[in-house]
Formats: C-alpha cells, sequence, structure tokens
C-alpha cells in the first residue's frame, strides 16, 4: 500500500499539473466571459455522489507558479513536456480558461476549458519524442523507465496519451487528454486515485474519455 501511493505521488510530480497554482472551491462560481460559462460542465452534469470542484487562481499567476518543478529527465525536458506545451503557449487573463476538479473513486480529473486554441501539432512531436524516456530525483538516483503512448478514441481529433511509469515491478499511468473545438479548446489530466468516500465508481482510462467527450461537445455547442 506505501508503494502504491509513492506512485501515486510520484507520476503526480512528474505530470506537474497546470491546477497547481489553484484553489479549489465547492459550489458555483461567477466567472467572466460568458461564452465560456456556458461551455463548462457543472456539478449537475455529473452523477449524484461525483466530487465536483470549480479552481480559483490568483489574478496574474502563471501556469505551475506555486507549483513543482519538473523531474530531471533524459531525454531532458520529458517529465513535464505535454503541460509545458500548453504554459510557453497560454493566453492569459480573466476569461481566458475555466477549471475544475471532478473526482470517482478510482478517477480524479482535472480539467480545463480554454477560449484559445492548443498548439496539437507541437503537442504530438512532444509526445513522440517522450515515448521512451528515464525520469530522476537527482543526478545520483537511478533511472525510472517512463513511456507516452497515445490511445485511439472514438473522437479522432483528440490527443489522449497513456503516460506509465515502472518502478520496480509495478506499472502506474496518468491520462492526457487535448483537443480543439473550434475557436475553444479542452485538455484534461486524470490520475488513478481511490478515494472509498466517494460513493461513485470511475475507471481509467474510461470514465476520463467519457468525461473529456461530454465537455468536449458541451464546448462545440456554447
Amino acid at each position: 500500500m506505501i508503494r502504491r501511493y509513492a506512485v501515486l505521488a510520484l507520476l503526480a510530480l512528474l505530470a506537474v499539473v497546470v491546477s497547481a497554482c489553484g484553489s479549489t472551491v465547492s459550489g458555483t462560481a461567477t466567472w467572466p466571459g460568458a461564452r465560456l460559462e456556458r461551455a463548462v460542465l457543472t456539478a449537475q452534469d455529473f452523477p449524484p455522489g461525483v466530487q465536483y470542484d470549480r479552481i480559483v487562481r490568483e489574478p496574474g499567476q502563471s501556469d505551475g507558479a506555486a507549483g513543482p518543478p519538473g523531474m530531471l529527465s533524459r531525454p531532458e525536458g520529458c517529465s513535464d513536456a505535454l503541460t509545458r506545451v500548453i504554459s510557453e503557449s497560454a493566453q492569459r487573463g480573466a476569461g481566458s480558461a475555466a477549471e475544475y476538479v471532478v473526482a470517482y473513486d478510482g478517477a480524479r480529473m482535472v480539467i480545463t476549458v480554454l477560449t484559445w486554441s492548443l498548439d496539437l501539432d507541437r503537442l504530438a512531436a512532444s509526445a513522440d519524442r517522450c515515448a521512451h524516456f528515464e525520469a530522476y530525483f537527482d543526478t545520483s538516483s537511478p533511472g525510472i523507465p517512463m513511456t507516452t503512448a497515445r490511445l485511439e478514441t472514438p473522437r479522432a481529433d483528440a490527443l489522449v496519451y497513456q503516460q506509465t511509469m515502472r518502478l520496480g515491478n509495478t506499472d502506474s499511468s496518468v491520462y492526457f487528454s487535448f483537443e480543439n473545438v473550434g475557436r475553444m479548446a479542452v485538455f484534461g489530466i486524470a490520475f488513478p486515485t481511490p478515494d472509498p468516500s466517494i460513493a461513485v465508481k470511475g475507471s481509467l482510462p474510461q470514465t476520463f474519455l467519457d468525461t473529456t467527450a461530454k465537455q468536449a461537445e458541451r464546448a462545440q455547442s456554447a
């Protein structure tokens, strides 16, 4: 059990989730941008018992400002390659994006809806470059094998990746999804997080794929 939670903690660090610098608040918040607000799923869009929280950022705070740095890797920059592509091209300011966390017993997801488009070509190139890499806690530690593999999904225009770490004899994965929807975009990350306090169970990657597809459809119709 200790090893399992250590693996999950390491995967969270590797992902460098861009929501790390925000705080979550329960309930319904008021967000600038009427179209953006219409595009975002709310707690009512999920089964009763699923945890839903909106993420609030400090004004002017950049992505990852309070989060951990990416781990060392070989090739260099692979430990946070996907999230860094988004951070470097982000359009910031009030009404530019909305984020929320949705959690099932077995799946915790951070979903972001953007009012600008993602560079899908650059994301795909980064994933290809980091298809196989090693991550390091420090220069003296042994490398941890990592893989980044694209998943086939019903939404042909979406980029969905499974990033898997092998620690000892244990494989653990996180999942990323990126999709442009008209003039907007949706991206998310999912962790396999057991939480018996949540009555509704989820499984990865299916619950994540269902959620991102539903979010993309909402953004399309906004």
